[in-house]
C-alpha cells in the first residue's frame, strides 16, 4: 500500500540540521523545491515517490546554489554558530544535476572560506558513478556517501526500483570499486511488503551477498541504517539497532570494514 506522500525539502539550502550520521549538517538540495527528480523510486524514500512530478520550478542553477550557500555560511559565520557538514541530498539523486562537478568545486571553495574544518559530504545513489566527470568531482568530496541496499539483483530492483533497466547489481558493485578505499557504502536494512511481494533484506542469505560485495568494493566504511522518518509504502518496518548491530558485528568480522550503525 502507498501513501501519498510529497517532497520534504521546498528550497535549495537548507537547515542546519542535526543528522544522526553526520553531525550539524547545511543541506544542498539540487531537485526541484516543489517536485522529485531521481534515477531511484525506491519504497522507503522519505521524499515520497517519483510519480509526484518534477514540479514547475526546475533545477536550481550553480550560481543560484552558490550564491544561496554563500549568504548562509556568511550568516552562520557571523552569529557564530558550528557547522560539521555540508550535505548534498534532498528532493531527488544530486548527481543527476548537469553542473553537479561545478557545483562540487564552488561549494569546496566556499567551505574553505567560511568553514575549513566542515565536510563536504554527497548522498548518492550510485546510479551516476559509471559518468567520468560525476566519478571524479565525487572524489574531490571528504565523505562519497554510495548506497548499495542490496547485492542480491531482485531484492535491489524491489526496493530500490531504479528507472534504468540497465543498472544492475553487477555493474554498480563494479563500478563502485573505482573509490576504493574512499567511498563510504550506506545501505538501508528494512523488511516489509510491497504489492504483496515480501520486502526482506536481513536474511543470512542477503546479508552473506552484502559481505561479498562489500569485500570487492573495500570501501573505507560501511554505513547501515534502518526506517527513520514515514515512507510511501506503509507496510515496511524498521529494523531495531540492536540487529543492525548484529548485523554490522558480522559484517566486521568477515570484512575487516569498520561499520557504522545508526
Amino acid at each position: 500500500m502507498a501513501k501519498d506522500q510529497t517532497v520534504l525539502f521546498h528550497s535549495t539550502i537548507f537547515g542546519p540540521i542535526r543528522s544522526r550520521r553526520l553531525g550539524v549538517s547545511l543541506g544542498v538540495n539540487l531537485s526541484p523545491v516543489d517536485g522529485k527528480v531521481c534515477s531511484f523510486d525506491c519504497l522507503y524514500c522519505e521524499a515520497g515517490y517519483n510519480a509526484q512530478g518534477p514540479g514547475k520550478s526546475g533545477l536550481p542553477t550553480r550560481e543560484k546554489v552558490a550564491d544561496n550557500l554563500q549568504a548562509k555560511l556568511a550568516s552562520m559565520k557571523e552569529n557564530g554558530e558550528t557547522l560539521d557538514v555540508i550535505t548534498f541530498s534532498g528532493n531527488g539523486e544530486p548527481t543527476m544535476h548537469p553542473d553537479f562537478a561545478g557545483i562540487i568545486d564552488d561549494t569546496i571553495a566556499l567551505r574553505d572560506r567560511y568553514f575549513p574544518d566542515a565536510k563536504v559530504s554527497v548522498l548518492s545513489n550510485s546510479t551516476r558513478i559509471f559518468n567520468p566527470v560525476v566519478a571524479e568531482a565525487l572524489k574531490k568530496v571528504d565523505n562519497n556517501i554510495l548506497k548499495l541496499d542490496s547485492a542480491v539483483e531482485e531484492t535491489m530492483q524491489l526496493i530500490d526500483r531504479p528507472v534504468s533497466r540497465e543498472f544492475t547489481v553487477e555493474k554498480v558493485v563494479e563500478a563502485l570499486k573505482q573509490f576504493k578505499g574512499e567511498g563510504i557504502i550506506q545501505t538501508m536494512i528494512l523488511r516489509g511488503e510491497h504489492d504483496g511481494r515480501n520486502v526482506d533484506n536481513t536474511t543470512p542469505e542477503e546479508v552473506e551477498a552484502l559481505i561479498k560485495a562489500y569485500k570487492e568494493i573495500q570501501p573505507r566504511e560501511v554505513m547501515l541504517y534502518s526506517l527513520d522518518r514515514s515512507t510511501p509504502e506503509e507496510k515496511l518496518v524498521k529494523v531495531e539497532k540492536e540487529e543492525l548491530q548484529k548485523i554490522g558485528e558480522e559484517i566486521e568480522r568477515q570484512t575487516g570494514i569498520p561499520v557504522q550503525v545508526n
